[in-house]
């Protein structure tokens, strides 16, 4: 099958091949996390495209343990760093060290140093702090004194928010979630789920032992291999008429949503939303993107993009009700 000068049935097969190891990472961290294959796939995601995600959930859903256990089974380094209100810049990205032996000033590396970094309540920081790793994830670089220091590859920040407790907490700019390419809502297992999860974890002892099933480096190779998946010219349209629907929802049949939303999605969704399908296609074992790629993904990536306005509120409309009513009413190629 032939697509212009793509050779669609040789790239599935390229795809099919260099993509194994995602079945093996559910494989293996399926041995201690039940259920969450939404929370799971869109971290692969994040992994897959060099983008950060935001997950948002009740604590005890396990989130901690499974950007931990995604860690071990692709065998990069790990850092979890509790966001507290007296956390300073410093305590995240590290200092200079005046060191008496030598008479000068020595570097001690933060936290931030290190491959995946989950960012536990960040919004229970103060601006600074927030702002400081918000800078890290954009430049890959942190500066200490007068030098530089390139952050490991890859590199992954994944923060949580509590959205229950509101009390003592700074709630993250818009401008600066726009950064985060994911916002997940992540929900409670099933009953059969929750079940199961009881009658593993309600035990002493020793948990199952994880161990790597690929490297840093085949995960480069795949982002890689992401740029090649075909995009039909039709789905980049649909990509931008789901953007474009949020700014000017007048255009596309949507003029009731006009008095809802304030701001619409940046560009950064369309760039995200391209990147996010063709990485969704690519854990589809398929070497072509197709309108329900984008769909699937869709609301992940413009649930935090979508600034709503009093009367919203007021009506007690959300961001999810708005992305809901553009797909269902945007014409699908």
């Amino acid at each position: 099958m032939q697509s212009g000068s793509v050779d669609i049935q040789k790239l599935n097969e390229r795809i099919a091949e260099n993509s194994t190891f995602i079945n093996h990472i559910h494989e293996e961290l399926s041995k201690v996390i039940v259920g969450q294959r939404y929370m799971i796939d869109r971290l692969l995601i994040g992994l897959l495209t060099d983008g950060h995600v935001l997950l948002e959930g009740v604590p005890g859903l396990a989130k901690t343990l499974t950007v931990s256990s995604l860690a071990k089974v692709i065998d990069t380094g790990f850092q979890r760093i509790q966001f507290t209100p007296d956390l300073l810049p410093a305590d995240l990205m590290g200092t200079l060290i005046y060191n008496q032996k030598v008479g000068d000033f020595t570097v001690k590396k933060g936290p931030v140093f290190s491959n995946i970094i989950l960012a536990d309540e960040i919004n229970r920081s103060p601006a600074k702090v927030q702002s400081a790793l918000l800078e890290c994830m954009q430049d890959r670089q942190v500066t200490i004194g007068d030098t530089s220091f390139k952050l490991d590859d890859p590199f992954l920040v994944l923060a949580t928010q509590n959205p229950v407790e509101q009390e003592g907490t700074y709630p993250l700019p818009e401008a600066q979630v726009d950064r985060f390419m994911l916002k997940l809502n992540v929900g409670y297992p099933t009953d059969k789920e929750e079940l199961e999860i009881m009658r593993r974890m309600a035990r002493t002892g020793k948990k199952a032992e994880l161990k790597a099933v690929t490297t840093p480096d085949e995960i480069k190779n795949a982002r890689e291999t992401i740029n090649d998946i075909y995009m039909d010219e039709k789905v980049e349209q649909y990509i931008i008429d789901l953007i474009f629907a949020t700014r000017d929802p007048q255009k596309y049949r949507l003029s009731e949503l006009t008095q809802l939303i304030s701001f619409g999605a940046s560009p950064r969704a369309s760039i995200n939303l391209n990147l996010a399908s063709r990485a969704h296609a690519f854990m589809q074992h398929r070497g072509y993107v197709t309108p329900d790629d984008v769909r699937e993904i869709a609301m992940d990536v413009l649930r935090h993009r979508i600034i709503l306005t009093y009367e919203a509120e007021a009506e007690e409309v959300n961001t999810e009700d708005i992305i809901k009513k553009i797909l269902n009413t945007v014409h699908v190629p």
